[in-house]
């Protein structure tokens, strides 16, 4: 390649960041969140969760702003040495469009969305002292998308003009690395951190247009993969969890473990 096509791909690539729109699932990168499980100094070796959250995220060039609410509800165990989730959660809220482009065809200011879906997670650990170190784990979790958000993407998909995303069906898989562990004196006051790096499979459509670099969107993408990763904090006190969740958007969960 040489110095003036760079010099194009590098224009065209900031002409999409600074002024174009890109329309994506509502839960692109946002399905994955924490799935608390047992730990091996906990007295019960099985435990239903219930929890809600906020979440708090821009689309990949940082133009358009989507808010939501979830509620999850999950079953989780623990076994010599590895752990088992698996769970079912809801979603709804809102894409807000950037007000900097309400001249444009077929603007909008905001636009709903739900989702329905399930999860599944698995994990091996060691002990050590105070802590379960949950050294390599498994993360899956499939979503449905619905609502009118999901309704004007596949209204805009068969027109060239948008870079549109229609798929309103995501399946995210990736791998996990943890740490938990308990107070000295308390082993019902816990606190985990864990991180995530993985991606949603499926074709991306946006990618089709030839003008189109890839790595505005975010994340790194490899054939019909996109990968992303994701940080999160979880603590525990008696029987109420709490969870912090910071990747490509902010989530905030609060929830109770029966």
């Amino acid at each position: 390649m040489n110095l003036k096509q760079l010099l194009s791909l590098t224009c065209i690539g900031i002409l999409f960041a600074s002024c174009s729109h890109i329309y994506e699932p509502a839960l692109f990168h946002q399905d994955i969140v924490y799935q608390p499980k047992p730990t091996s100094f906990d007295t019960a070796k099985a435990a239903n969760y219930i929890s809600g959250g906020f979440n708090a995220n821009a689309n990949s060039n940082f133009n358009d702003f989507l808010v939501s609410g979830q509620l999850n509800l999950s079953r989780a165990y623990v076994f010599n040495n590895f752990n088992l989730s698996y769970g079912a959660f809801g979603t709804i809220g809102h894409y807000d469009s950037d007000q900097s482009n309400n001249h444009a065809a077929n603007y909008f200011v905001y636009r709903y969305f739900e989702a329905l879906g399930g999860r599944f997670s698995a994990n091996a650990f060691v002990t050590s002292g105070r802590a379960d170190i949950r050294f390599i784990g498994i993360e899956v979790a499939y979503s449905h998308e619905f609502g009118t958000y999901a309704d004007y993407r596949k209204s805009l998909s068969t027109q060239s003009a948008y870079l549109v995303d229609p798929r309103t069906n995501l399946l995210t898989l990736g791998l996990t690395s943890e740490v938990i562990f308990h107070n000295v004196n308390n082993k019902d006051f816990q606190n985990g951190i864990r991180v995530f790096l993985g991606g949603t499979f499926g074709h991306i459509s946006l990618y089709d247009n030839p003008n189109v670099p890839v790595n505005i969107f975010g994340g790194i993408t490899a054939a019909n993969f996109n990968i992303f990763p994701k940080a999160s904090y979880f603590i525990k006190v008696k029987n109420y969890i709490g969870t912090v969740e910071i990747g490509n958007g902010f989530f905030l969960r609060f929830g109770y473990k029966f």
